[in-house]
């Protein structure tokens, strides 16, 4: 998505979006009162369309005078910004929301928007390692909504709707469903807690594959293979897409975050403003949200044996638990609720427009 921003009294911003027509993102824009324009991003058949072809849609629009500024809100639209920032007539910006290899031409495009905002301060000394302008780069945190995540008692309502005991612990771990966010360490570990004799603990997943690639979907298989074995048989539940995570949090015992990269995860923010207790990997922006011991566990990436520790120090001890999720809830009370993360954006975009 792109956004276009007004200024309004100097002190704030109206919005319009450029997004795919017809699309779950204008609608749900629209629905807040954003007007959006369309922009086709693919032809009939998939196929991305060119720069130039996405840049006749664009530049038109901002030629009309109404806007200061045209953000970027991911990487890959951050390259289109950069790439076409020649013709565009107000000052471009972009998001880096994502820890990922780029090329020395993606790069490149990066640089040549004015500003750019990265999640996390891992993420901004990745991108600079690889070549990015150190003074564009601002670090701006995401935030999150801490009136609807926030620690209620559970109702046992989940455990009804999947036939469980009340006595059962729910392990929830939520991502897209590949290699990068880590659920075949997690499927591991849960092999090594059913030896060691853990028979009450079962296992949501969130989330979906979207990948149609071989190797995508022999990943998602191999984890349905990975939980019909002896003492883990019943104990995996897929929920798919959900649109109530702060329902699940409250219903949960754990989160488990086993990915292997994670620039600053939202749902580690969902989850220390929700209360719960939290084990995930060492790696990207996580320690910028969560200290180890200090206000959850944290494991290498990819040690199942380490994740697996952690998750029944966790699960068996809720005095550690409950000290764990109290203290990561206080982190988001002082940096991560959304009006501080809206409050960090305005400041990198008044930079920006004067």
């Amino acid at each position: 998505m792109l956004a276009v921003l007004s200024r309004v009294h100097g002190k704030s911003f109206e919005f319009t979006a450029f997004c795919p027509p017809e699309s779950l993102l204008q609608s749900a824009l629209e629905q807040i009162g954003i007007e959006c324009h369309p922009v086709l991003f693919h032809d009939a058949h998939g196929q991305r369309l060119s720069r130039e072809a996405i840049g006749n849609q664009l530049i038109p629009v901002l030629k009309s005078g109404a806007f200061d500024l045209l953000h970027a809100n991911s990487l890959s639209m951050s390259r289109l910004t950069g790439a076409l920032a020649a013709q565009i007539p107000v000052p471009c910006s972009g998001h880096l929301r994502d820890i990922i290899k780029l090329s020395r031409a993606a790069i490149h495009d990066l640089n040549q928007n004015q500003r750019l905002a990265a999640v996390s301060a891992a993420t901004r000394d990745f991108h600079i390692s690889r070549g990015l302008d150190p003074d564009r780069v601002t670090v701006c945190y995401n935030g999150v909504d801490i009136e609807r995540f926030q620690p209620r008692p559970a109702t046992g309502a989940l455990k009804q709707e999947l036939g469980l005991a009340p006595e059962t612990q729910l392990c929830l771990t939520i991502g897209q469903i590949g290699l990068r966010k880590g659920q075949d360490v997690l499927a591991n570990a849960a092999r090594l807690l059913a030896e060691q004799g853990d028979r009450h603990t079962h296992f949501l997943l969130v989330g979906e594959r979207h990948s149609q690639k071989q190797e995508s979907i022999d990943f998602d298989q191999a984890l349905d293979a990975a939980f019909e074995l002896p003492g883990l048989k019943g104990r995996l539940h897929r929920l798919g897409y959900r649109e109530d995570i702060n329902f699940l949090m409250n219903e949960a015992d754990l989160l488990v975050h086993p990915a292997k990269q994670e620039p600053l995860g939202r749902v580690l923010l969902e989850a220390i403003a929700s209360g719960l207790p939290i084990v995930a990997t060492e790696v990207g922006g996580t320690q910028e949200i969560v200290t180890h011991d200090v206000s959850a566990l944290l494991v290498p990436p990819g040690n199942a044996e380490l994740l697996a520790d952690a998750m029944n120090r966790m699960l068996n001890d809720p005095g550690l638990s409950q000290s764990l999720a109290q203290s990561a809830r206080l982190q988001s009370l002082e940096l991560f609720t959304s009006e501080q993360a809206g409050e960090r954006l305005k400041a990198f975009w008044d930079g920006l427009t004067g």
